[in-house]
C-alpha cells in the first residue's frame, strides 16, 4: 500500500476519496475536469432537475464518444485491409 495514493475528486458537488497508484492521478484529473465542464454545459444548456440526470448525460456523451471511435477505428482497419490487399494481388500479378 506505500506505492498508493489517496486522493479525493469532486464531481458534481460530491466528493469522492479515492486510493490510487500515483501514475493514474494525472488521467483521473484530467477526466474529472472533463466531466465537470460537460456538468456544466448540459445544466447550463438544459432544465435539469436533479445531478443524477446530468451525470446520466454525461456517461451516455462519454459512452457513445468511445463507442463511435470504435466504430471508426474497425471501418478503418477494414479499409486499410481492403488496400493491402488489392497491393498484395498487384504484386502477385506483376510477379506472375
Amino acid at each position: 500500500m506505500a506505492d498508493k495514493l489517496k486522493i479525493k475528486l469532486s464531481i458534481a458537488d460530491r466528493v469522492y476519496p479515492l486510493t490510487i497508484h500515483p501514475s493514474q492521478e494525472e488521467g483521473l484529473r484530467k477526466a474529472t475536469k472533463e466531466i465537470e465542464a460537460m456538468v456544466k454545459q448540459f445544466e447550463q444548456s438544459y432544465a435539469v432537475r436533479d445531478k443524477q440526470d446530468v451525470l446520466a448525460m454525461c456517461a451516455l456523451q462519454f459512452a457513445s464518444q468511445v463507442t463511435q471511435k470504435t466504430i471508426s477505428e474497425d471501418s478503418l482497419s477494414e479499409e486499410t485491409a481492403a488496400r493491402l490487399q488489392k497491393l498484395a494481388d498487384l504484386l502477385d500479378d506483376s510477379l506472375s
